[in-house]
């Protein structure tokens, strides 16, 4: 195995709807790809489909780097991948804190979006480094790359096998390193809030971006990591505002939450 840093993993492919089709492996469906393919141009509007993201990155992202370990400046950065990344709102954010930062989906799309705001908005000065592929896990699976960590961020409820999912995750992380996931639980609550509130009432995102059955129990998650050979470290609840424009950590797992695992 070797890491990201000794890879080539900043290496970019051609754009191509030849490439998103080699892109869609096993783990996500071409029906979910084209879905968020489709409003990747809208991605970086904090008014627009995803909304929601935005107001909920800060949370996840400061959840995140609280319990990567420090390192100090004599270290190279901690390397992560931000798998599923859509137009890179996470990705951004996790290399402004210092990370050397690999934003990685199956969505062309997607990626050329991530570039194009990457670009027209460079990393202030202190930043770890940011490249962008079109690609799928099961791709860097097969080179043999590792990062210090792997960050999933409401994708585990998009993937056709969240078992096979998680011992992606889990491959792709250095032991001793961690893997954070993010998604909804599959309660009355989420369906209400996150299904028929966001999608057919309050319109935060595009009707269909949800499949409800699909969600994923805390219970269900922390089986699926122990499959996988990873530890559950911690876990908290993601609780919007009355009107969703910020959320907050809270105990309350019953809708959204982000759960954090280390492999041993």
């Amino acid at each position: 195995m070797h890491s990201a840093h000794d890879s080539d993993w900043q290496t970019t492919e051609p754009e191509t709807a030849t490439g998103q089709a080699n892109a869609s492996a096993a783990s996500v469906s071409p029906e979910e790809i084209a879905r968020f393919s489709a409003i990747a141009r809208e991605w970086w509007d904090p008014t627009g489909p995803m909304r929601p993201l935005h107001a909920m990155n800060p949370l996840r992202i400061g959840w995140i780097d609280r319990h990567l370990p420090l390192r100090s400046r004599k270290q190279s950065p901690l390397t992560v991948l931000d798998l599923g990344c859509g137009a890179g709102l996470a990705s951004e954010a996790l290399a402004k804190t210092g990370h050397d930062v690999l934003g990685m989906d199956a969505s062309a799309e997607g990626i050329a979006a991530a570039r194009r705001h990457l670009e027209d908005n460079p990393l202030p000065a202190g930043s770890g480094s940011l490249a962008y592929r079109v690609g799928s896990a099961e791709a860097l699976v097969a080179e043999g790359v590792t990062f210090d960590a792997v960050v999933a961020l409401e994708i585990i409820e998009h993937v056709t096998d969240p078992t096979a999912f998680m011992s992606m995750l889990a491959s792709l992380v250095k032991p001793g390193g961690w893997v954070f996931v993010s998604t909804m639980n599959r309660t009355a609550r989420a369906f209400a809030f996150a299904k028929v509130g966001a999608e057919y009432i309050m319109r935060l995102l595009p009707v269909g971006t949800h499949d409800w059955r699909k969600f994923v129990m805390p219970s269900e998650l922390g089986h699926y990591g122990r499959q996988a050979g990873l530890r559950l470290e911690d876990i908290a609840g993601m609780t919007p505002s009355l009107l969703g424009d910020s959320w907050r950590e809270s105990r309350d797992l019953g809708v959204n939450y982000i759960a954090a695992f280390t492999r041993g």
